[in-house]
């Protein structure tokens, strides 16, 4: 099929596959990586998840997630960052690099996005240091704006590296995720200023598919079944530097219901024919 060794699963696209049915899947198929969600981490536990890992030969892209800390209350703040230096530990127990920061939306009652930016930058200042000192980078995800209410007040590149430049390259980067960023204006610029900083932290690929589902999480698509160029964005994405592995991260109901090797033999052809020739 090509040279997979750059494609990393995100575990996230096989929602109904355990972490070692989807790293044998990615085995056999010649992935080099695989992304996994804490759940399937939490479901084996830390220890055992990386020997499933390492055992088929793979390396941990990134971890998904840590983040939601736009919260206002005390309480919610504190349990924010034990929730998330759990997330850190996870991560460096498996030798990930990159732990996946989706930051969150607005709390109840709460209009004000400017302070919600903010409270983020405020938080990282408490978690950066215990990201550093477990060799942990946290990369910031901004979210499609269909996504800020509840999920992600940084919608851009720019805004998260605003936010990530109050910190070292090596401990906050960003994460390039086609679905979120394909929109925006300005996503070359941003691009090209954040592998200038040696901020990005990943490259995430699914497509933008139309009409929306009833849960708008779930629309999106194997890349080329929708409206975005990925040659173009992953030109933009090597020209500015990065090197590492291609996430594909997919939420859809269709093909969670695939069988995993299946949903890899999809992802793989997309990869060789849409973005490895561009990398």
């Amino acid at each position: 099929m090509g040279d997979l060794s750059m494609l990393s699963l995100n575990t996230a696209t096989a929602k109904y596959a355990s972490l070692a049915e989807c790293a044998s899947a990615c085995a056999e198929a010649g992935l080099g990586w695989i992304g996994p969600w804490r759940n399937r981490i939490q479901e084996v536990g830390s220890a055992d998840a990386a020997k499933i890992i390492s055992a088929v030969g793979l390396s941990v892209s990134t971890v998904c997630r840590g983040g939601f800390i736009t919260a206002t209350e005390p309480d919610s703040r504190s349990r924010a960052i034990v929730e998330n230096t759990r997330a850190i530990e996870e991560a460096e127990a498996l030798g990930a690099r990159e732990l996946v920061m989706v930051v969150g939306g607005l709390p109840a009652g709460d209009k004000n996005l400017v302070s919600a930016r903010e409270r983020v930058a405020q938080r990282l200042g408490d978690l950066v240091p215990i990201a550093h000192n477990h060799g942990v980078r946290l990369a910031l995800e901004p979210m499609h704006p269909l996504f800020t209410a509840d999920r992600g007040v940084l919608t851009t590149i720019g805004q998260s590296l605003d936010i990530a430049e109050q910190f070292e390259p090596e401990e906050v980067g960003v994460v390039i995720d086609t679905y979120h960023i394909w929109w925006d204006p300005d996503a070359h610029e941003s691009i090209e200023r954040a592998g200038h900083q040696g901020r990005i932290s990943t490259y995430q690929i699914c497509d933008w598919i139309l009409p929306l589902t009833a849960n708008t999480l779930n629309s999106r698509g194997l890349p080329g079944d929708g409206y975005i160029d990925f040659p173009t964005i992953t030109r933009w994405v090597s020209e500015a530097g990065y090197t590492g592995p291609v996430e594909v991260e997919i939420f859809n109901e269709n093909l969670w219901i695939q069988p995993v090797r299946q949903i890899v033999d999809a992802i793989s052809a997309r990869y060789v024919d849409l973005v490895g020739p561009y990398l």
